[in-house]
Order: structure tokens, then sequence, then C-alpha cells
């Protein structure tokens, strides 16, 4: 482990389609369309450089141009976390901005749905009449989404809808800067690995914890094999490496030996998740806040006992790892 982490260095990022600084910090004015800005999002030192910038004046309930669209996915594709401030969107309105990026994929638990939009998956620790209005434990480990799916998501996009007071910050790992950092020997060790991912993995240690969370029926559990993908993938869209192992989904490394595959498991989630790979998301009333499941993992931090929290989400469908 030693050896592993003396190796760690900042690499710069280059993609196939560089945003321009420029485009990054400002939005030159247009004579059509919204005017809005596309900037950075402070954050400590030490901190991931890479992941978060916000949109500003920007109202996605308004017709959005295929040029601003593009301008947005660049967006997505240099830094992986977005977030679209003070979004007073309807759902039909997340939906329909969120499959501007591909097909929507639907969560297996269908009894945390919203309402006449099963596209959204509702995340909520509030309890009304003994019942839970949504998922309240989602993200309580390291994942990307859906990684369990022959098509692991693409993005996800998550709205706030009620906030607590303190709390409920999002985290964000970056897992190209995680494989860039990572030793020359370590890179040539997983080329070419495959790792096993899923669903059942923590879920029965979920349910123990939180009497709300569903026993899974055969159909569901039907609907969740496992999956197998690379433990490092190319990003389809920027030609980038990333690590795509989670301490949530991934079961093994194919092909080791157990104790070797959790060793190796062990240390690549220790590594993958250093604090200089992270970006902590502070929410905002009205948040929209989009990320890379190809490149990015997270993890939800927790609410203290009597804060409220709702977020709505959508799951963009991705495409086969390489």
């Amino acid at each position: 482990m030693s050896a592993l982490f003396d190796a760690l260095t900042a690499h710069p990022f280059s993609f196939r389609r560089p945003v321009p600084e420029s485009a990054v910090r400002q939005a030159p004015a247009r004579a059509a369309g919204p005017a809005f800005e596309v900037r950075p999002i402070s954050q400590p030192d030490g901190a991931s450089s890479r992941l978060g910038v916000e949109v500003v004046g920007l109202d996605l309930a308004q017709p959005l141009s295929s040029d601003d669209f593009a301008r947005l996915h660049e967006a997505h594709l240099q830094h992986s976390v977005v977030v679209y401030r003070n979004q007073r969107i309807t759902p039909a309105e997340h939906i329909a901005f969120s499959r501007r990026f591909g097909p929507l994929q639907r969560h297996v638990l269908r009894n945390f749905k919203l309402d006449q939009h099963d596209e959204i998956l509702v995340v909520s620790n509030i309890i009304e009449g003994g019942q839970p209005t949504g998922l309240g434990d989602a993200g309580a480990y390291w994942h990307s989404d859906l990684s369990y799916k022959p098509k692991p998501a693409l993005g996800s996009l998550l709205h706030a809808q009620e906030l607590p007071e303190v709390g409920g910050d999002t985290l964000f790992a970056d897992q190209v800067a995680a494989y860039d950092a990572l030793p020359y020997t370590l890179k040539q060790q997983l080329t070419g690995l495959l790792a096993e991912h899923s669903y059942l993995l923590k879920y029965e240690e979920l349910r123990a914890r939180n009497p709300f969370r569903p026993k899974l029926s055969d159909e569901q559990v039907a609907e969740v094999k496992p999956a197998i993908h690379p433990v490092v993938r190319t990003h389809p869209e920027t030609g980038r490496k990333a690590l795509f192992v989670s301490e949530h989904f991934t079961t093994r490394i194919v092909g080791l030996p157990q104790a070797r595959s959790d060793a190796l498991l062990a240390e690549l989630f220790a590594h993958s998740t250093q604090p200089q790979f992270v970006y902590r998301h502070h929410w905002q009333p009205h948040d929209l806040l989009f990320w890379d499941n190809r490149a990015v993992l997270h993890l939800a931090t927790g609410v203290p006992e009597g804060q409220r929290r709702k977020l709505y989400r959508t799951t963009i469908e991705g495409d086969v790892p390489v």
C-alpha cells in the first residue's frame, strides 16, 4: 500500500473535445436563446479541482437550443459533476431534459417511484402516515448508479425538493483522476481484468438497518442479475480511462482467488475515494445536479435525526463498458 500512495500525483486532464476556458467561465452574449454562465465551484485546498461546475442564469423550464445543449454537454464531459442552480421545474420537465442525453432507466424499487412518473425515483427520508415517501437510505456506500446492469447508467440527475437545515451533502470521487494516479505497475496488473457487480451485495445489510427497504420479489431479483464489467473502463466520449469498481456493488474480480480479489478490491476502494479526488456538494434550494456515472463514484453523507430531505432522481442509460 505504501508504494501505491507514494506514487499519487496530480495529472492534467485532456479531452478529445476540450472546452475553451472562456466557455467554462462565462457565456458570451447571444442573439437568441438563454444567456447563462458555466463557472467553477470553489473547493477547499486539496480537493478535486476538475469536478463541480455550476450553471447559473438558465431556466430549464424554457426551450433550450441545440447549441446551448451542446455547450452544457461539453461541461458534463469536462467536469463530470454539473449543478444547475435554482431550477423550479416540474417532474415532466425534469424527465424531458434528462431524455436529451439518452433513454431513461427505471429503478428496481418501483414502490419508490413518483406517482404518474415512473422514470423518477423519490429519494426521501420523510415518513408520512407511517409509510416512507421515498428511498431513505440511497447512496449509503460509494457506488456508480446501476453498475450492476448490462448497460450501467450514463448519468443521473437529482432535483432538490426539500432540504435539511444541516447535513445532506453528497460526495463525488473522480475515478479518472484515481486511475491516473495509480502506479504504472498496478495499471498493468489491472489491464484486462473483469469484475462482477451485484445489486444484492449490500441489500440485506441495508434492510437490517432500514425497516422500510422492501424484500425483493423473485421478479425483482431476476431483474438485477449480476453483470461483469472491466475493472478499468474507457469513457466512450472522452476516451479517458477510469476505475469502475465500488464498495456497494462490486463483489469480486473474475478469475482471481477470493483472497487476492478481496485484497485488490479493498486497495482500489481505499485509493479511489481519497480526499484529493473528492468534490463535496453542498445543496442549495432547487438544485438540479448531474453526475457522470462513467467517471465518478458518489456517496450520501446522511441527514441528522429530525431533518427532512426529499429529492427526485432520473437515471440515463449508458452503454456496455469497455
